[in-house]
């Protein structure tokens, strides 16, 4: 029963960081998923890849796993660069394409 603890990257189809600042822990699945040979559906046995735990620092996520003996990997973020734009420079002579 490995755990994931990571920190979500923002929604794609939006512009804002909502419900990205917050630590998830997820578990890793363990067994695999089987297809239901009458509807199509896949379904699976692990109930443990339904728990989706939420933390407010990388810490409290870390000590809940040390606290329950849970083995986990802990995936920090990649740093975020801005680059500073502005609408003129679409136009600018030297502009690569």
């Amino acid at each position: 029963m490995q755990a994931r603890i990571y920190l979500p990257t923002k929604n794609a189809m939006q512009s804002g960081k909502a419900n990205s600042r917050r630590w998830v822990l997820e578990f890793e699945p363990e067994a695999i998923r089987r297809l239901d040979p009458l509807m199509g559906w896949t379904g699976t046995t692990d109930m443990n890849g339904e728990v989706k735990m939420t933390f407010e620092t990388k810490d409290e996520a870390v000590a809940y796993c040390e606290k329950h003996r849970i083995p986990y990997e802990v995936q920090d973020p990649k740093p975020v660069t801005f680059k500073l734009k502005t609408y003129a420079d679409n136009f600018k002579y030297d502009r690569v394409r």
